[in-house]
């Protein structure tokens, strides 16, 4: 069952993938991600005893048993190292553009003389092959870490490559040294730990959008209450088009349109000398903003520098540590109300 979810996971994380080369320019590392992740599916489908069973019965005369579903299983691995790779090659600077497509030839037809060596002589130069790729990729994912959305995708990409490769190397051992293929049915504890490196690396191919795809759920619901405020008073701010169908666009439109509704409500620029400077501590600034916007008649005065996001900080940043200051004070005024009754 195991072997069969992790294939069913992976194959989501294939369709995710080809969605994003449908709607963007499918370029030449887009491509080879969407073969990578594609090949894994196929190495996580053919692990499945099932599946083995079935390639084994296929298998020609005279061929031994599991021969069939262990070389279309390893290949699978060499397919997905070689277009991973494709993708590594790009991330290195002696790697432009312009030549990507002429690299990727020559890995694509590298990795091809891989699987077939493998299949036609023997399996251990095709696992010390995926080894020596895995390699190659993990080293490329760590010089390419970095604390954001994308620098987290790799780590984990990265991680489930380098399970891959310890795996392929400890294949090549028993390969050389004779022992017994690690098949279905036989050392369970390796092929789980094959399911769990295609469940990492599917994983890491998809954190982007899945990270990106929550990070717009939480801001469409940190703004809402701030989002209807604006709308009430502003609702010129909405333009009169067909409303965006994705989750990202809706939390972009819905930062803009709150940022848009502040800026009319300030004045369109005016600055104001009662306003002030505004401060550096980015908490105050926020209060403050968040309680103007819930009053703008009261005692407070902001301008347009109150409005502009801070240095360092992005708009929808801004817009989200304003709506959390204003849900504060609404949870302030509610308790305030409830005291005095």
């Amino acid at each position: 069952m195991i072997v069969w979810l992790t294939a069913l996971l992976v194959w989501v994380a294939v369709g995710a993938r080809v969605g994003r080369v449908l709607v963007r320019p499918a370029t030449t590392p887009r491509v080879a991600i969407v073969i990578a992740v594609a090949a894994v599916g196929t190495a996580a489908t053919v692990t499945a005893p099932e599946i083995a069973l079935a390639l084994d019965n296929l298998r020609p005369e005279g061929l031994p048993t599991g021969s069939l579903s262990a070389g279309a299983h390893l290949s699978a691995w060499i397919a997905f190292a070689t277009a991973t790779s494709v993708v590594a090659a790009a991330a290195w600077p002696v790697v432009s553009r312009r030549n990507l497509r002429q690299i990727a030839l020559v890995i694509y037809g590298v990795g091809v003389l891989a699987m077939l060596g493998a299949l036609v002589s023997s399996f251990t130069a095709g696992w010390v092959v995926l080894a020596l790729a895995c390699a190659f990729i993990v080293l490329t994912g760590v010089r390419n870490l970095d604390w954001t959305a994308l620098g987290r995708g790799i780590a984990i990409y990265a991680a489930g490559s380098a399970v891959v490769g310890v795996l392929a190397s400890l294949q090549a051992w028993r390969s050389w040294t004779g022992a017994e293929s690690m098949g279905p049915g036989q050392e369970q504890w390796a092929w789980q730990v094959w399911s769990a490196a295609a469940a990492l690396i599917s994983l890491g191919a998809v954190w982007i959008v899945v990270e990106l795809w929550a990070r717009a759920k939480q801001t469409l619901r940190e703004t809402r209450a701030l989002h209807r405020t604006m709308l009430e008073r502003f609702p010129e701010v909405i333009a009169h088009e067909r409303p965006s169908s994705s989750t990202q666009l809706r939390a972009s439109d819905q930062v803009a349109q709150i940022m848009d509704a502040l800026y009319l409500q300030s004045g369109s620029g005016i600055e104001l000398v009662a306003a002030g400077r505004p401060p550096a501590d980015v908490p105050m600034r926020a209060e403050r903003v968040a309680r103007w916007a819930r009053n703008p008649l009261g005692e407070i005065v902001v301008d347009a520098r109150w409005i502009a996001p801070p240095e360092g900080i992005s708009p929808r940043g801004w817009v989200r540590t304003i709506a959390r200051a204003f849900d504060a004070s609404d949870e302030v005024m509610l308790v305030s109300g409830n005291a005095e009754r």
